[in-house]
């Protein structure tokens, strides 16, 4: 059964509502993903959003004309196996919801989930939606861990992370990453790639969880979805007024590419 996890205060007055819908938020959300919800909350309230969340998990619809946006968090094996079985009586109204542009973060296996297949530490293959069309292969004795700085020239932006997965997923021609290496291990250790960017679907191994260190990242999510419902010319705060002073120091300047020239 749906149920409510999170919603914005009630003693404020809001400009707009954004309603987000959490899948398998009790099974999915080994990493700290929780973080990640806690995060597009602080922001969307940041800009004037009413924010209410759902844990849409094992059984229950995903209603594609409700929500604004979705997140799909990691999770073990034996998790995602039990979620494997139930994503296909949620795939027609996940794909329409992405092929019609709706916003989409997923992390680690809920980003796996959304490709072809991928298989598992022990060797077995599990199924994913087919959405996508990256997939995923596992190694032996062996994962990618630790510290990950990646830059995506499309948005002029960089994000930070720490990465820790087994699986080394390859995008298709129709998929974009989310960015390229500065340093770590990123998909596969081949081709430079981190993450996924599909429509507006923004995937990755990044834990920690990603958008507490990627304020920038989160205010993207989050005016996407609110641009997609109230239309493109909605007034927003621009990013640098509420929130370019607190990324820590140490993250350095997240807008500019000079470094990489």
């Amino acid at each position: 059964m749906v149920y409510t996890s999170l919603t914005s205060p009630e003693n404020r007055d809001y400009t707009y509502d954004l309603k987000i819908a959490h899948l398998y938020g009790n099974l999915m959300n080994t990493y700290g993903d929780n973080g990640n919800i806690l995060m597009l909350k602080y922001v969307a309230e940041k800009l004037g959003a009413r924010v209410q969340i759902d844990i849409v998990s094992l059984e229950d619809e995903f209603d594609k004309d409700y929500y604004d946006l979705a997140f799909f968090g990691g999770g073990q094996d034996y998790e995602q196996t039990i979620v494997a079985r139930d994503l296909p009586a949620k795939k027609d109204s996940l794909e329409e919801f992405i092929n019609h542009d709706g916003v989409v973060l997923a992390i680690c296996g809920g980003f796996q989930l959304l490709g072809q297949y991928y298989i598992e530490a022990s060797g077995r293959r599990i199924e994913g939606l087919g959405i996508m069309r990256h997939y995923t292969l596992n190694q032996k004795n062996n994962r990618y861990i630790g510290d990950i700085k990646i830059y995506n020239d499309e948005f002029d932006e960089t994000y930070y992370g720490f990465e820790n997965h087994q699986g080394r997923t390859f995008l298709s021609e129709d998929e974009k990453p989310l960015g390229r290496i500065i340093y770590g291990n990123g998909n596969n250790k081949k081709d430079q790639s981190e993450g996924v960017h599909y429509k507006n679907v923004f995937g990755s191994y990044f834990h920690g969880p990603i958008l507490s260190r990627n304020a920038n990242l989160a205010y993207r999510l989050v005016t996407t979805a609110l641009k997609n419902k109230y239309g493109q010319d909605i007034p927003l705060a621009n990013y640098e007024d509420i929130l370019a002073q607190e990324v820590p120091e140490e993250y350095g300047d997240v807008k500019s590419k000079a470094e990489f020239e």
